[in-house]
């Protein structure tokens, strides 16, 4: 029960860290693919990254220890588990609860996610899902069978050809099962309607503030973890200054400056770009106002940021008075369309969101 409850935690770390790192390409790929996105497919697609590293936790981890370690057999020969079954419930007379029954099952059901997501996800069909399972099965399989490719000296769980006809078949049943999921919400075709204008709303303006943080937080992360690796790796013991915080001042320039540089080329901020919304133009000039949505937006966040505690923590108060001001601005334009007297634009034909006057309002607005 313990390892069954570790190899879950593990998984769910693991693919939530893939679910942050893909969050930002993630939005924006929804929006140009699907006009918007979607609670169910959000869900779906965060399953999916905690489904891929569950098959790898539940088959090979944990790994064997040094000390009890002993080496396993092998079974070449097809559906031996039918006579098995046949075996073990003569003697125990439970069709559903009898071990080697649930072995077979679990082995099925482990599966069965992975057709489900390749036809609702990849819009694959049932070919293709039983490739796939085949495939992943016989790796795990063969890693266990090589002993984690020779790390240990040999096989440390049982190579079983009854697990790939298992695996497959649970892969085959998962594509078959996805057809209750209506066609339009299948496959990554694009929508018909995916360049059809839809109103700036709270939610989608808030999605953007946090497509912001997310990439401007990743982004400075992974250069300190880059600098410090290489100051590390440079210098050694010969480093007599604070690596730590010369590698933090470089996330921040470096993330500070990529979205200065696209605010300023494009006027939009890169969680702009993701949910595809603009500014119109408003009473300030191009010049000022491409800085004044840097400075109001992500820019702020990424200076305050590299600020050492407790003046760190400013930044956390920013974001959460930026989403704020979301219900004080109707339309959710902020303190960048506030001062400049901008509003908020789909990019795909120029809705204006909806203001303190209606919706129908702004629409004839914007088309004077």
């Amino acid at each position: 029960m313990h390892n069954i409850l570790g190899s879950g935690l593990l998984a769910v770390f693991a693919g939530a860290i893939v679910a942050l790192l893909a969050f930002v390409p993630f939005v924006a790929v929804s929006y140009r693919r699907r006009g918007g996105l979607t609670l169910w497919r959000t869900a779906l697609w965060a399953g999916a990254a905690v489904y891929f590293w569950a098959i790898w936790t539940y088959t090979l981890i944990p790994l064997p220890d040094g000390d009890a370690y002993r080496c396993a057999g092998v079974n070449l020969r097809p559906f031996e588990f039918v006579d098995e079954i046949r075996a073990a419930v003569a003697v125990s007379g439970r069709y559903l609860t009898d071990p080697v029954v649930l072995q077979v099952a679990l082995n099925v059901l482990l599966f069965l996610p992975l057709g489900f997501f390749l036809r609702v996800l990849g819009g694959r069909g049932i070919l293709i899902a039983g490739a796939a399972g085949l495939l992943i099965s016989g790796i795990i399989e063969t890693t266990q069978l090589t002993g984690v490719w020779g790390l240990f000296p040999c096989a440390y769980r049982v190579f079983d050809v009854d697990d790939l006809i298992a695996n497959t078949s649970g892969a085959l049943l998962g594509s078959l099962l996805a057809f209750i999921v209506p066609a339009q919400h299948r496959g990554v075709r694009k929508s018909l309607d995916a360049e059809q204008p839809r109103p700036v709303t709270r939610r989608r303006r808030l999605l953007g503030i946090v497509c912001d943080v997310v990439g401007v937080w990743l982004l400075g992360f992974a250069v300190s973890v880059a600098v410090q690796a290489a100051i590390a790796l440079t210098l050694g013991d010969a480093a007599t200054f604070a690596t730590d915080e010369v590698a933090s001042l470089a996330g921040t320039v470096v993330s500070a400056g990529v979205w200065l540089v696209v605010v300023l080329a494009t006027g939009r901020s890169i969680g702009d770009l993701a949910t595809r919304v603009r500014f119109t133009n408003g009473v300030l000039p191009a010049w000022a106002a491409r800085p004044l949505r840097f400075l109001t937006g992500a820019g702020a966040y990424a200076v305050l940021s590299a600020l050492p505690a407790p003046w760190s923590l400013s930044a956390f108060v920013l974001a959460l008075a930026t989403g704020a001001l979301l219900v004080v601005w109707r339309d959710g334009r902020g303190l960048t369309g506030w001062i400049g007297r901008r509003r908020l634009v789909d990019d795909r034909a120029g809705v204006v969101s909806p203001s303190v006057d209606g919706w129908s309002a702004a629409r004839a607005d914007e088309r004077r």
